[in-house]
């Protein structure tokens, strides 16, 4: 049911469809509650926003698509587009009989997201010329790792220096590997998160070595107009190709 304290417009596209955010799952509550948050952001913006989760935890995509009474419109909460948003979406999307169901871009790797990481570079004590280590989970798919790349170029740009890219599991080279070439420099090392909720591969990261890690992205607003925005491009009668 639509929230009645948000009135979308007439002809908004997102008064016809049920949004719904597909996370990964941790058994972290600090984690989860992070997720709550970014959902009650975009639903104070457009109307009740569901949570799903793809590993851990539940409601999984399929149950919570199952019966609602218009189409969903799921929007992969990763950061790149790995195995759960490749295979595991689609099958719950398979799963639950609907068909009508659209599936939006992952968030990352976007703009938006290299300015929220940098951000929170800052407030974790990272200065210009300080080494960064841009940490992400990792995938055994080698176009979502190559995406972690782009994501590291775009902070890149923002911070004015060269960003190592470790992965926390899967994919090489490690964080630790990363943390290392970049002491070599002789500078501080600070990690930047790639990761949107506290979690295991968070906590790991304050065991790898470096002088600073940073917090991960969270409920920034700017991941809130991210979602939004991803939503209303796969709902779009102008989008070229299927959601």
């Amino acid at each position: 049911m639509r929230d009645n304290h948000v009135r979308l417009p007439h002809g908004d596209r997102l008064r016809d469809v049920s949004p719904v955010l597909v996370a990964h799952g941790t058994r972290n509550p600090h984690g989860v509650n992070v997720i709550a948050e970014i959902a009650e952001a975009v639903s104070a913006r457009i109307g009740v926003t569901r949570t799903a989760f793809v590993d851990v935890l539940g409601p999984t995509p399929s149950e919570v698509i199952a019966d609602l009474d218009r189409p969903a419109v799921l929007v992969p909460a990763f950061l790149a587009s790995g195995y759960h948003v490749r295979k595991d979406i689609p099958e719950h999307v398979a799963l639950a009989g609907r068909s009508d169901t659209v599936v939006t871009r992952a968030l990352g790797p976007d703009p938006s997201i290299a300015a929220v990481a940098r951000l929170r570079l800052a407030e974790a004590g990272w200065e210009p010329g300080d080494a960064v280590v841009l940490a992400a989970a990792g995938s055994s798919d080698s176009s979502a790792c190559g995406q972690v790349y782009l994501a590291a170029r775009q902070l890149e740009s923002l911070i004015g220096g060269r960003v190592e890219v470790g992965f926390i599991a899967t994919a090489q080279p490690s964080v630790p590997e990363a943390v290392a070439c970049a002491r070599r420099t002789g500078r501080r090392v600070v990690i930047a998160s790639y990761l949107l909720a506290p979690g295991l591969f968070h906590q790991r990261l304050e065991t790898y070595g470096a002088d600073a890690v940073a917090a991960p992205l969270g409920p920034d607003p700017r991941i809130v107009d991210l979602i939004v925005t991803r939503m209303r491009a796969a709902i779009s009668p102008y989008r070229r190709t299927p959601a």
